[in-house]
Parts: C-alpha cells; structure tokens; sequence
C-alpha cells in the first residue's frame, strides 16, 4: 500500500495482441542501445549504406530508424557530413547534467513521500547489488546495477511523467555516465552516496533525499566531464 495514503484505480482494458515490431523499430532498438551502451560513441558517423548493409535491409527504414534518433536527440544531421552519434559541447553536457540533477532529486524527494514496501525492498536489492559488484571488481555488472538502483528510485517517486522524462534524460546522458563507472574510486564513493540516499528516503526526509542526490549527481557530472574533455582534446 502507498505511503500517500490514497489509491489510484486503473481503469480495466480489453486485451490487445500485440503487433511484431516494424523493422524501423528493431533497427531503431538496436542503434539505441549501441548508442546507450557507447559501442557507437559520441560522433561516429552513421553511413545508412553500411547500417542497411549491416541490418540486411533498405535504405528506407534505416532512414526512419535516424529521423527517430535525431527527434530524441541521439543523433545529428550535419551538412555534408550526414547523419553522426550526437556529440555535445562541454557547455551542453554541464546544462544536461544541471538538469538531470534537479529531476533525480525531484525522484528522490517525492520517493521519500510515496515509497512503498516493494520499493523499500527494490531499493535496497539493487544497493547490494552494487555492493557486490564493487566488491568482484567487475565494472560492468557494477554498471548494470548502478542503472538498475537509479531506475528503482524513479519508480519510487510514483510519478509516471517525472520517471518517464527522469529516463529520457538519463538515456540521452547514458554514453557520458558509463565511462565513469570503470573508476575504482568513484563506485566506492557512488556506493557510499547511494547508502544515504536511500536512508533518506527511508526516513522520509524529503528535504534530505533531495540534498544529498543532487550532490551524487554533482559528483557524477565532475567525472563525466573530465572524462568527456579529455576525449574531446585526444581527438
């Protein structure tokens, strides 16, 4: 039951058979999480002959698949260059994470207010997770759980819009957040961070929640753009 002490009720639906994706779509999944992921980083040009090529397909969906990218902001058209994985400035990235540091805290505060059993439980799961995956010295599970413990706040806000726009962001973020989770110092400092967190949370202490995720995020935007600047100046 909801801390909040009231109940949404969800209107019943008639079930729908889902429909297979089109292949823009598969193609459009697969070229995001090759973004996300940063295997395509930040700049890499997009050929449509080669992506048509690799997906065994026309030029047409391939096309669809990069106008979707470019509407979501994972890709840029550039005169006589063509289509290329979206690369920001350091001014862009630093108003990014600005802005991502206001909704992850807005997750947080309204998480310590409307948080229920099954999101205590989350929460605490995807911390040991991290734990764990610090510990094995494994950087990639560590980032998988990381993920994972940020998305269960989200949830926890109980605010389906703020956690869909929390996501957008994050995701378009992703590529600059993943170099610096191969930092040994800086999962340990996450870790910590993450515990008091989730203690705020836990005591319901909103303005606290609040506080101390904007200053995890503060620390993870640091990173990322000393990460990001010094690839800017090595290319």
């Amino acid at each position: 039951m909801s801390t909040t002490g009231y109940k949404t009720r969800t209107p019943r639906t008639k079930s729908v058979p889902k429909r297979p994706a089109s292949l823009a779509s598969r193609l459009l999944a697969s070229l995001e999480a090759d973004i996300v992921s940063g295997r395509l980083r930040p700049g890499t040009r997009l050929d449509e002959q080669a992506l048509a090529r690799r997906f065994k397909a026309s030029r047409t969906p391939v096309r669809e698949a990069l106008r979707q990218l470019e509407s979501r902001g994972m890709v840029e058209n550039r005169p006589r260059q063509g289509a290329q994985v979206m690369q920001l400035s350091l001014e862009e990235l630093i108003e990014m994470f600005e802005t991502m540091a206001w909704l992850e805290a807005a997750c947080a505060s309204l998480a310590a207010r409307r948080h229920t059993q099954a999101d205590r439980d989350a929460i605490q799961a995807a911390h040991e997770a991290c734990v764990l995956a610090h510990q094995a010295r494994d950087p990639d599970a560590f980032y998988r759980a990381n993920a994972r413990w940020h998305e269960t706040l989200y949830a926890a806000c109980q605010n389906a819009f703020l956690e869909r726009q929390t996501l957008d962001l994050r995701n378009r973020l992703e590529p600059y957040r993943r170099a610096t989770t191969f930092h040994e110092g800086l999962m340990a400092l996450s870790i910590q961070e993450h515990q008091r967190i989730a203690e705020a949370i836990l005591a319901m202490d909103e303005a606290r929640a609040m506080s101390e995720m904007r200053g995890h995020l503060d620390t993870l935007r640091n990173d990322a753009v000393k990460t990001y600047g010094a690839m800017l100046r090595a290319d």
